[in-house]
């Protein structure tokens, strides 16, 4: 991730069940499904203005460490989480144990 987005924090926003990053007025999102301790990542989505400076990937990386310091367990159908899980194999243990094949 960038320095650049060392500081900035996400949000799970509940209502809308979505994690979010705001950069610079704009905000990126993870759209998710909540069932106990497990959740299903579904979309990820860039503003066009962002697009190319690394926000997807650091919404990404901080969506993960929300998810293993709060001990859920993830089902990553979102085709960009899918490949940097499979980039960064590290994450693989907050995997559903069924999903973990995958990789």
């Amino acid at each position: 991730m960038k320095q650049a987005f060392d500081n900035l924090s996400i949000e799970k926003n509940t209502n809308s069940h979505r994690f979010e990053l705001i950069v610079e007025g704009y905000t990126a999102f993870i759209d998710y499904k909540e069932r106990g301790n497990i959740i299903t990542l579904i979309h990820t989505e860039s503003p066009e203005e962002l697009k190319g400076r690394g926000v997807a990937t650091a919404l990404i990386e901080k969506t993960l460490h929300y998810l293993k310091d709060n001990s859920y367990v993830l089902v990553p159908l979102c085709p960009l989480v899918f490949a940097y899980i499979k980039r960064h194999p590290d994450w693989i243990d907050i995997v559903r144990d069924d999903f973990k094949d995958r990789f």
